[in-house]
C-alpha cells in the first residue's frame, strides 16, 4: 500500500469527514485508484451492485482485493465528473452518507469508519 493516508491519523468526526469527502471525491475524478484505497483499512469490506456484475460477488474483502476490483472497474478511464450532491455524518456510529452523481448515475454510498479513521465497511446503492 502507498503511504499513509493523512487524513486517517486521527478519530473521524464532523469536521474529518468534510476532509475526507473533499478529498475522496478529487481522487475518484482523477481516477486515481490508489489515493482513494489508501482511506481503507487493511481487512475492509465494500459491497456494490457492480462488483455483483463484475466479479460474481456482491462483497469485496480486503484492501488489495478493492483496489484490483476498482481498477478493472474504472481503471480504463483516466478522469470522471463525479459531483458530491450532499453527504452526512453519525457520529453515534462513525458513518459518512455520501449522495453523488456521475454522468446518468446516481448514488448514495455509506462508509463506516473505525478508531484510526480508516474505512472499515462501505456500501453503494445506485439509481437513475
Amino acid at each position: 500500500m502507498s503511504g499513509q493516508n493523512p487524513l486517517s491519523a486521527q478519530k473521524m468526526n464532523r469536521a474529518a469527514a468534510e476532509r475526507f469527502v473533499a478529498a475522496w471525491c478529487a481522487s475518484w475524478c482523477k481516477v486515481d485508484i490508489d489515493a482513494v484505497v489508501a482511506h481503507f483499512a487493511e481487512n475492509a469490506q465494500m459491497r456494490s451492485p457492480l462488483a455483483l456484475t463484475l466479479t460474481g460477488s456482491p462483497v469485496v474483502a480486503g484492501i488489495e482485493n478493492i483496489r484490483a476490483y476498482w481498477r478493472k472497474a474504472y481503471g480504463h478511464i483516466e478522469s470522471a465528473d463525479l459531483r458530491i450532491l450532499s453527504w452526512s455524518w453519525d457520529n453515534a456510529i462513525a458513518r459518512l452518507t455520501v449522495w453523488w452523481q456521475l454522468g446518468d448515475t446516481r448514488a448514495s454510498e455509506f462508509m463506516d469508519f473505525d478508531a484510526t479513521g480508516r474505512v472499515v465497511r462501505s456500501e453503494a446503492f445506485y439509481g437513475k
